[in-house]
């Protein structure tokens, strides 16, 4: 199998490391195989300094489709699936390795988003999407409930309302409105896309990475902690930043007025 025919493409340039979900004749819908991938290039994100930031995008038409649902075929199989151990086997870890990463994580969604697709691209860090792209709560349309954290994800972004609007309905959420709703970072036009996503993961990969690392387990924290735990994690994240060489490196620069040149540490 040559690159071009693995369903996940991995790029490392200049501290960002790129995934682009690979099965666009199948709607970068996942398999077995595109699981793995994935997961393992979140776990090498996790272990390699040189990676700053992380950017996924799908190859295609579209971001995700969600689960490839030829794999899931009841009909094929002696009794029903057990889509719990699904969850727990394939997404779930994957979705754990993004939130819990101390980088930023970037979905760049060029096309339809569907179940969860769209609920993985709702578990990064920040997601940009095409004037185009379409996010699609597609569970209900099966006989299924939102799963890849989209119950969480709905409901601390866009309230009770319209989590179960969306999941009930199963209506496409166009991307300009996401935007307006709060669910996404921002809109842009279909040919800018890439050219933003990729700008602003290698802003991320040229930053203090530490910082932006503890900045992303702040806010995370801030939906689960009352005020009290969270001044206090505050307090702890600020200790170990002040502790960095990048906030000494910002500091410097800013007195000596001057653009910082961080590294990571």
């Amino acid at each position: 199998m040559t690159d071009t025919d693995s369903p996940l493409l991995v790029r490392l340039e200049d501290g960002v490391l790129t995934l682009t979900l690979n099965r666009p004749d199948k709607l970068n819908s996942f398999n077995e195989p595109m699981h793995l991938a994935l997961r393992a290039a979140m776990e090498r994100a996790h272990a390699e300094k040189e990676i700053r930031a992380v950017l996924i995008t799908g190859s295609g038409r579209a971001f995700c489709a969600g689960q490839d649902l030829g794999d899931r075929d009841p009909r094929k199989m002696d009794g029903p699936p057990d889509l719990g151990r699904t969850l727990d086997t394939f997404y779930n870890p994957t979705l754990r390795l993004i939130r819990s990463l101390e980088k930023p994580v970037i979905a760049a969604v060029n096309g339809v988003a569907a179940g969860a697709g769209a609920n993985v691209a709702l578990a990064c860090d920040i997601v940009l999407a095409a004037r185009s792209a379409k996010f699609i709560q597609a569970f209900s349309k099966i006989g299924l409930t939102p799963d890849a954290g989209g119950s969480w994800s709905l409901t601390r972004l866009l309230g009770e309302a319209r989590a179960k609007g969306l999941a009930l309905t199963a209506e496409p959420l166009t991307a300009e409105r996401a935007e307006s709703w709060g669910l996404i970072w921002k809109a842009v036009d279909d040919d800018a896309l890439m050219t933003e996503a990729v700008a602003l993961a290698q802003k991320f990969a040229s930053g203090p990475t530490r910082g932006l690392g503890l900045t992303k387990t702040s806010i995370q924290a801030a939906s689960e902690n009352d005020f009290d735990t969270q001044i206090d994690f505050e307090r702890d994240t600020q200790r170990t930043a002040g502790r960095t060489r990048d906030y000494a490196e910002g500091v410097a620069a800013f007195l000596d007025k001057r653009a910082p040149e961080f590294k990571g540490e």
